[in-house]
């Protein structure tokens, strides 16, 4: 039986105000009050892990032994199957440069290595988010949502970020950059995510 958040404040273990908001606006009927790791000084961690779920940990436990409150973490990213998972955990890393991230250039180079691979279509792919509920004692909830679909190219949409405008998902004509923001929200993999971890925590 998972443990279950008891109400109160609940720290988001981000630094990304955007990614806060939509997290408290979301919990919010579940009687939480969220404060992000930003808010209160707290570092960032090292992502030393080579899964989601394992930067997820390291991130909540980190919040939740920093701040003595319950905190809630997530990783997220996407897997192409002809390139072996990649990027996956380093998802964001692959749109670094000196000056900040520059996520055309990261589906550029996803695009590139699959046809350098000769990669049969369709080239198959999903995004995932794991999310961990993490309190001071050391216990924690962690579940993971995705959404399957496939890689596009040219790039489409500007209504989405990161990968969005080379994803389709399965069944769908659209880009996530080219979706209707709420029609994106309801699929995605955050929205698999969190309905999960409503059920195991908070409903």
């Amino acid at each position: 039986m998972n443990r279950r958040f008891a109400g109160g404040r609940l720290v988001i273990a981000s630094h990304n105000a955007g990614k806060v908001r939509e997290i408290g606006a979301l919990l919010a009927p579940y009687g939480a009050d969220v404060v992000s790791a930003g808010e209160l000084g707290l570092a960032e961690p090292a992502e030393t892990e080579d899964t989601f779920a394992g930067n997820a940990r390291i991130k909540a436990h980190a919040a939740a032994g920093a701040s003595g409150l319950p905190s809630l973490s997530d990783d997220s990213g996407l897997m192409v199957d002809a390139l072996g998972g990649a990027p996956g955990v380093f998802t964001a890393d692959w749109a670094e440069t000196g000056s900040g991230r520059d996520f055309p250039m990261a589906m550029k180079k996803v695009w590139r290595l699959l046809e350098e691979a000769g990669a049969a279509e369709p080239r198959t792919a999903r995004f995932c988010c794991t999310l961990c509920l993490a309190w001071p004692d050391g216990e924690d909830v962690v579940v993971e949502g995705r959404v399957e679909g496939r890689i596009t190219w040219p790039m489409r949409g500007d209504r989405g970020f990161g990968f969005d405008p080379v994803f389709v998902p399965k069944g769908e004509s659209e880009t996530f950059g080219e979706m209707d923001p709420a029609r994106k929200h309801a699929m995605s993999h955050r929205a698999d995510a969190f309905a999960k971890l409503i059920r195991a925590a908070f409903a």
